[in-house]
């Protein structure tokens, strides 16, 4: 099967279509996105870390300049509120933002919320067991990152089913050529994300509490924009992978039952066993990025102007990086996987994602040794963020 985004069973597999990339084509035009896909680790590991690359182009050029038409108004909101976070800027606005908000990721802070997260994800766990199962990402795998996130954040607790519903519609904009009913889709739930967080500043700048957007609202040098679009990006970055993580994950295991005998007789397996889990069917299957200055990859010209797509998923797979890299093997010792980036926009939050994602896991194996299987699930037709619709399981 070749690259197709679009098709359903491309996106079930596409390593296969990887392998012939990364054997026959490792730098090789798409022309139905207009942009160059690039395969192989190395390659991808290097031009993450490129500086003649960015996640925007618009601190260097205008639209026109780089042969792009302007944007319909109908996406400003969605612009609006993806432009000021960290993750689409560039230095020198990126490293203040990032250097703001990362006294609350640090790895003591971090370790700090493991209670928290243990508790939450045994609640969550112990309400499944209970119940003898049902779909894991909806009653395990998206709460636990919501409900972490949103309470670093200080979002009430009456308030935080809105938070999923429009993190979802915003990540429609991020998959391939999105229909003009998800961009439509996508800029309504930014507009109503963006109005809904600036009034929780306002009033935390009034009366502050013990959270994070209390934080940042005391700080005078973040704008009202630059506070909105950190927080909606900590709540999509935060919680996205990490429920597609778990729903993979378990399905990955599933499919490779001695794997999963090996975890549940060794839970000290369990922290390789999540990066495993993210290396072998990984959760964001591309990041694309700029060409600001001309480059040249495997003697192919990629000219300034155009867009690579760094294909995570492929990266994860390569031979000539990970041994057997089709086997899933939770014990793997040397594991250089790229899921969470590499460079200046390597994940903030991947800590507190390993924390959640050992403590899910590890209260299912504890409270649910005899998890099964219902029925083969199905995935989202999305193939950038790139998860399964639901997991039914049964505890047996």
């Amino acid at each position: 099967m070749r690259f197709d985004p679009w098709n359903p069973d491309f996106v079930a597999y596409p390593y296969g279509a990887y392998a012939e990339l990364r054997r026959d084509a490792p730098v090789s035009y798409f022309e139905p996105t207009g942009q160059w896909l690039i395969s192989r680790h190395a390659d991808v590991n290097a031009l993450l870390r490129d500086r003649r690359l960015g996640r925007s182009y618009l601190h260097v050029a205008t639209h026109e300049e780089f042969g792009r038409p302007e944007e319909p108004a109908f996406q400003e909101p969605f612009w609006r509120v993806t432009r000021a976070g960290m993750l689409d800027v560039e230095p020198p606005v990126h490293t203040r933002l990032r250097r703001l908000v990362s006294k609350a990721f640090t790895p003591r802070m971090v370790e700090s919320l493991r209670p928290r997260v243990r508790a939450i994800a045994e609640g969550l766990v112990g309400a499944f067991v209970e119940k003898g199962g049902g779909d894991l990402i909806a009653e395990v795998a998206e709460p636990l990152p919501v409900t972490v996130i949103a309470e670093m954040l200080g979002v009430p607790e009456a308030d935080r089913h809105l938070l999923r519903p429009w993190s979802a519609d915003i990540c429609r904009m991020y998959e391939l050529n999105p229909s003009v009913e998800s961009q439509h889709v996508a800029a309504k739930a930014a507009a109503e994300f963006a109005a809904y967080l600036a009034d929780l500043a306002r009033e935390r700048a009034v009366r502050p509490g013990d959270d994070l957007i209390s934080a940042l609202a005391a700080i005078e040098e973040l704008t009202e924009d630059e506070l909105i679009g950190t927080c909606v990006l900590l709540l999509n970055a935060g919680h996205e992978a990490t429920v597609n993580v778990t729903g993979n994950g378990w399905w990955s295991l599933f499919r490779n039952p001695a794997e999963l005998v090996r975890l549940r007789e060794d839970r000290s397996l369990l922290p390789t066993a999540v990066e495993e889990l993210m290396r072998w069917d990984t959760p964001l299957q591309m990041f694309e990025r700029w060409v600001l200055e001309d480059i040249e990859v495997h003697g192919v010209e990629i000219p300034r102007g155009t867009e690579v797509a760094l294909l995570f998923g492929s990266a994860n797979r390569d031979e000539t990086v990970f041994d057997d890299p089709d086997r899933l093997d939770v014990g793997r010792p040397d594991n250089p996987h790229i899921s969470f980036g590499a460079g200046i926009h390597f994940c903030l939050g991947a800590p507190l994602a390993r924390i959640e994602l050992i403590e899910s896991f590890g209260a299912l194996l504890e409270r649910a040794p005899k998890l099964e299987l219902v029925s083969e699930p199905e995935w989202k037709p999305g193939y950038v963020i790139r998860g399964l619709k639901s997991l039914d399981l049964t505890t047996g």
